[in-house]
């Protein structure tokens, strides 16, 4: 059987948002400093419960590597938002070099986000 390649990924990631409330960025702030760029903190920071929040750009960071085919620290993929919709990119060596369909959801405990990446030639 003949393979294919092709230039598409998903990833896919759920996360329990109160693993971010049990470590609040108050008595912590260098474990988000590992995770997430200073816009992505003050984004986060500006909602009166900032934990939906740092859980939906954690699961998009998580769904972004398992879409790459290529190691990426967390603090390269930076989330923003266009027109109030979530969407990523890369920093560095892997700047322009993919594009990506970003959703993200968080509901009562639970954030999710799904991440489609293409290979840019």
């Amino acid at each position: 059987m003949k393979s294919h390649t092709t230039n598409l990924g998903i990833g896919i990631d759920i996360v329990d948002i109160q693993r971010f409330r049990k470590i609040s960025y108050s008595s912590n702030p260098g474990f988000y400093k590992k995770i997430f760029i200073p816009s992505e903190i003050k984004y986060c920071r500006k909602f009166k419960d900032p934990y939906p929040h740092f859980a939906g750009k954690f699961a998009v960071k998580e769904s972004v590597i398992k879409a790459i085919n290529e190691p990426v620290h967390m603090l390269k993929i930076e989330t923003i938002h266009v027109n109030s919709k979530p969407a990523v990119k890369l920093r560095g060596k892997l700047e322009n070099r993919y594009r990506f369909l970003t959703s993200l959801s968080h509901d009562k405990n639970i954030a999710i986000a799904v991440v489609i990446s293409e290979v840019l030639s």
